[in-house]
Parts: structure tokens; sequence; C-alpha cells
């Protein structure tokens, strides 16, 4: 599979505002742990295989344990995630895969039992940033791990 074009290089000023969207995510109020989840889960009900392997090796690299790596798929029969994880989680699937009626107010009801407005609003955008990515991968093929050394991703020991 080789990737299309180069979204940096054709829209590099478009390229750069989603970056520091990204960037900005650091700042959030929501932990570094739970936007690793969030952007493998989005990853993985997208189909990005460029996103996916990326914040696998991210999470790999911020100590995220191997099992709840591979249980992250089926993390609502996993017992190895928390009920902030899971709140996270319900979510990140519900804003990535909005459904017609739009989001339950059951659903909020149950995450808002678990994070402040603050965080669900921050978490939105991260939500909101890992599907734009996601996008921008599959659209032009992004490579899996063809920016590892860029990153740092290496790093993870995952090759």
């Amino acid at each position: 599979m080789t990737q299309r074009l180069n979204a940096a290089q054709q829209s590099p000023e478009l390229f750069k505002k989603l970056s520091e969207l990204s960037m900005a995510e650091a700042h959030s109020a929501i932990e570094e742990k739970i936007r690793d989840l969030v952007h493998i889960r989005a990853s993985q009900i997208n189909g990005c295989a460029f996103c996916l392997d990326m914040h696998v090796k991210e999470a790999k690299i911020h100590g995220e344990g191997e099992l709840r790596l591979h249980h992250l798929a089926v993390w609502r029969e996993s017992p190895l995630f928390v009920p902030r994880e899971r709140a996270a989680l319900a979510w990140t699937e519900a804003v990535t895969r909005l459904a017609e009626g739009g989001i339950p107010d059951e659903l909020y009801d149950r995450v808002r039992g678990q994070l402040s407005e603050k965080e669900i609003s921050d978490l939105t955008f991260s939500i909101m940033a890992i599907n734009a990515w996601n996008r921008v991968s599959i659209a032009f093929k992004s490579v899996p791990g063809s920016a590892d050394k860029l990153y740092g991703l290496d790093k993870a020991g995952l090759n």
C-alpha cells in the first residue's frame, strides 16, 4: 500500500492547525492514559491502520500495559478498565459513530457521573481530533510505521 499524497505538503496551513489542536490535548483536563485509550479506540472503530499503529506505540511509551491494549477492542467485557476509562471509551464510541438521533441523554448522564463538564468538553475535542486524523490517514493511505522515527515511536520497541 502506497501513500496517495502528503497532506502536510499539499495543505500545510490546515495540517498545522490540526497538529496544533492535537498538541493542545497535552494541556487538556483529560489525562494522557485516557487520551491514549481514546485515540486507539477511535482508530480501531474507523479502521485507521496508520493511527492505530502510532497510538499503540505511544501508549506503550507512556507505560500502558500490553494486556490492556489487547483488551481495548472488548473493553465492555474486560475487567481491566476503571469506571472513568469506561465512561471515556463509551463517549468515544458515541461521538465517533454518531447515531441518527444523536447521543442519548442516558449516556451523557452516565459519562457526567465520571467526568466533569470541562473533562467531557476536552474529551470531545480529543475525539474530534483523532477522527479527523483517521480520515486524513485513511483517505491518503498513510503507511503504518512510516513516521516512527519522526515522532520517536521507534522507542516503543514494536516493529
